[in-house]
């Protein structure tokens, strides 16, 4: 009996190996050719004159889908993505030698993708916040004060960087760095500006016209500062980001309780999967030593070998999920999966809305760069085609861009926004001018509603 039994589950097995077959189907834009990822399928399962099951899909970062339905099978598949047609297609799962049966769907943008968009330009002409005859402005940082701290250098920022504390008519301060070379400008989650040196950092606090500095260990400052990316009265929201690394998390930290939350997991799925697969294709001793990090360290031997020759490739994106703070909101911007999560400051998730700004970006000039008013909060996306730089203002509600601003300028460095105005540092081509720092002022109006409360 026993042996009867045994033959029987493995004719069945073998029969149902036979009738059942994998299908890919990939997706594709029919004008560049690119893979089309989160592609929204409803796909039919025919048997028999028939419809077995109706079940729902969407496509990966490589614009692909795996079906496992029965051979034989007849698949309806219908497609739904906001930037291209729908498109109605039938297949027919036949019997082939190999293991999986490949399918390409073809998609055409819709007519309202191939609409040209209405650029504006910003009203008035540009206003020149600082300039010198002396110095050039390699970096800033506006305060809530209104006053700007600069970064200046008479001719090479490497030997003779210099703070300058502008309050928009004078230089109220003015003194060179002397003990270190300095690098840039950085403001952390309370506000303050810190000067990152090539040995050190140090912080600048402004009380009425004066200016205080004080050291602070680097390590330090991008161990416990810079992963805070914002505060409210009684949280902290952090994240665990690291440059070689495609994935990280955000957290919230309770200044009450002392007590951390998860928030969410960002991960780019299609850079994980070439990062983690250098690793095939390494000699035998490279192998060995990362087989030999793993067992010191408990780190996978895929994830050395990823951070230490991966990302030197050219084919190597940092993930890039930035997150901001307004009111009573989060909003986390996940553009691996073409969506912008809308969070409670409890960290309960309010919404989910679909973003595809990013999309074509050598068409639109995407520039991986989110920029948001301090003052106002309004989000704004930073596009540059033909060395001229945009801005779009992003409706969170809706995920969209209305009309951009084109900046007057070529080629203009470190854009900031503050209180609907956008600064950046310029010097015309081919000129003997120093960088100026200018600002426009731009024509959106945000509503009284969405202007960002101060805590």
């Amino acid at each position: 009996m026993m042996r009867l039994s045994v033959l029987i589950f493995i004719f069945i097995s073998a029969h149902c190996f036979v009738l059942t077959q994998v299908a890919k189907f990939h997706f594709s834009d029919k004008k560049t050719g690119e893979s089309i990822p989160n592609v929204e399928l409803t796909v039919q399962i025919w048997k028999s004159n028939s419809i077995d099951s109706i079940i729902k899909f969407k496509s990966d970062n490589k614009g692909q889908v795996y079906i496992n339905s029965f051979w034989n099978s007849v698949l309806n598949i219908k497609t739904n993505h906001p930037l291209y047609e729908s498109n109605n297609q039938t297949f027919r799962l036949r019997k082939t030698a190999g293991d999986t049966l490949s399918f390409e769907i073809i998609l055409k943008q819709s007519v309202l993708q191939n609409i040209k968009e209405v650029v504006i330009n910003a009203p008035g002409i540009p206003d020149t916040v600082y300039g010198s005859d002396r110095f050039s402005v390699s970096d800033f940082e506006i305060q809530k004060n209104d006053k700007i701290i600069l970064l200046t250098y008479p001719k090479q920022l490497k030997k003779g960087g210099e703070i300058v504390l502008f309050d928009g008519g004078k230089e109220l301060i003015n003194f060179p760095v002397l003990e270190d070379v300095p690098e840039k400008l950085l403001k952390d989650f309370r506000g303050n500006t810190h000067v990152v040196c090539e040995n050190g950092i140090y912080t600048l606090v402004i009380k009425s016209n004066e200016l205080n500095i004080s050291a602070i260990e680097k390590d330090y400052f991008f161990k416990y500062i810079a992963p805070i990316v914002d505060t409210n009265r009684t949280k902290m929201f952090l994240n665990n980001f690291n440059t070689i690394y495609p994935a990280f998390d955000y957290y919230t930290f309770d200044q009450i309780d002392s007590t951390y939350r998860k928030l969410m997991h960002i991960e780019d799925e299609l850079m994980m999967e070439l990062y983690k697969s250098e690793y095939k294709w390494l000699d035998v001793r490279t192998k060995l030593w990362a087989k030999n990090k793993e067992i010191e360290t408990g780190i996978e031997a895929e994830v050395w070998v990823g951070a230490n020759y991966f990302t030197q490739s050219l084919y190597y994106e940092e993930a890039y999920a930035p997150l901001f703070h307004r009111n009573d909101s989060l909003f986390i911007f996940d553009y691996s999966k073409d969506r912008l999560l809308v969070f409670s400051v409890l960290g309960k998730i309010i919404d989910t809305v679909p973003v595809y700004h990013h999309y074509n970006p050598r068409k639109m000039g995407w520039k991986k760069n989110l920029i948001q008013d301090k003052v106002t909060g309004a989000i704004y996306a930073l596009f540059e085609l033909n060395g001229f730089s945009y801005l779009g203002l992003i409706d969170v509600k809706t995920g969209l861009i209305g009309d951009k601003v084109r900046l007057n300028f070529k080629y203009v460095d470190k854009i900031r926004i503050n209180n609907n105005f956008v600064y950046y540092i310029y010097r015309p081509f081919e000129s003997l001018q120093k960088k100026f720092l200018y600002r426009e002022q731009l024509p959106y109006k945000i509503p009284e509603n969405e202007v960002f409360q101060q805590n």
